[in-house]
């Protein structure tokens, strides 16, 4: 047992009127207690379930996402004209909706916009479905690449990925937690703002109640991170909807002030339902093909809404409506599979 971690343990767990907040420091000495594994399982678990009652501070969140910068993998900067977008989206996966970011990736790299990606494979709480399959489907696996190889794809392509269980195995050893204590713990927010990147880059950060958009917005102040976006997206993820409006936090430089955007798809012509998940691989390899091959279906028209809001946001269109039809232009050309064609030599070399 830690006796450290048990103080801690006290203060975030002693209940609704008597607990108290962890400050910066604290909370990334308990992070780092529960990755080096220092904690006992039962102070891990009990310390999750309790932080997740208690909900963290920015300041907790900004202390846990020191710790992460320090013990996690960093993917050494690369000489890009753009920064690097990452796409971050919940480690549990999506059950319910059709993810759409391995797509949208690949249209911003083909334009110029590098992206990079981390996630894991399934997990609790939701066991969905997730990115590293996503990819897989698409004839591309990262799993199997070190730190080097994925940043020489990024470098060569504008896309990679950070694959937990390879390189980051101290996170990889929470995860049983998750499954453990039936509930999302504060790790799970804390992933949609970790930037395993060293170079210039631009945080997409994905999220659903109001209240974990706050945490993460003012994490990041805290980190001295000014320029970011957050977005309402499907099942928490960085994916516009279609048949809603899409809400976006905008933070772009310390001058401006905190912006909300709102879209509506059908002023684009982009207003329908949601691809729903169709629960298999095989099926969705063959509904990705046809996007690429931008055959008219739902599915690549979910692509270039995504894709065109963030060709704009990424400084390759002056206007959300150029930004669709730019991404609409590099699927029909076929320079978009073109792209994911140069990936895939590249990967057979590494």
């Amino acid at each position: 047992m830690s006796p450290l971690f048990r103080d801690l343990l006290k203060k975030v767990g002693s209940g609704a009127h008597t607990h108290k907040d962890l400050t910066r420091a604290e909370a990334a000495l308990a992070l780092q207690l529960m990755l080096e594994q220092v904690a006992t399982p039962a102070q891990i678990g009990a310390f999750l379930i309790a932080h997740r009652i208690k909900r963290p501070t920015p300041e907790e969140m900004a202390g846990m996402l020191d710790t992460y910068n320090e013990l996690g993998p960093k993917i050494p900067a690369v000489e890009m004209s753009d920064p690097v977008m990452i796409l971050s989206q919940p480690y549990d996966g999506r059950d319910r909706t059709f993810p759409l970011s391995p797509l949208t990736a690949l249209v911003l790299a083909t334009a110029g916009v590098p992206v990079l990606q981390h996630g894991g494979d399934r997990m609790p709480t939701k066991e969905g479905v997730p990115l590293i399959n996503l990819w897989r489907c698409l004839g591309v696996d990262w799993s199997t690449l070190t730190l080097e190889q994925t940043a020489h794809c990024l470098a060569q392509t504008g896309l990679g990925f950070v694959y937990l269980p390879r390189h980051f195995p101290a996170a990889q050893g929470l995860v049983p937690y998750r499954e453990q204590i039936g509930k999302r713990p504060p790790i799970a927010t804390l992933e949609l703002i970790w930037n395993p990147y060293q170079g210039r880059s631009h945080i997409v950060a994905g999220f659903v109640h109001p209240p974990t958009e706050t945490i993460i917005r003012d994490a990041l102040y805290l980190h001295g991170i000014q320029e970011f976006t957050t977005v309402k997206g499907l099942e928490g993820s960085c994916d516009l909807p279609r048949e809603r409006t899409a809400i976006i936090g905008l933070a772009r430089n310390q001058d401006l002030p905190w912006q909300r955007l709102r879209l509506h798809p059908q002023d684009y012509g982009m207003g329908s339902s949601n691809v729903p998940w169709p629960e298999d691989t095989t099926t969705a390899t063959k509904m990705m093909a046809a996007v690429l091959a931008a055959e008219e279906q739902p599915l690549t028209a979910s692509v270039i809404w995504n894709s065109g809001f963030y060709l704009w946001q990424g400084g390759k269109a002056d206007s959300l409506n150029s930004g669709l039809a730019l991404s609409s232009e590099l699927l029909r050309s076929g320079k978009v599979n073109q792209h994911l064609q140069k990936l895939q030599t590249i990967l057979e070399k590494v």
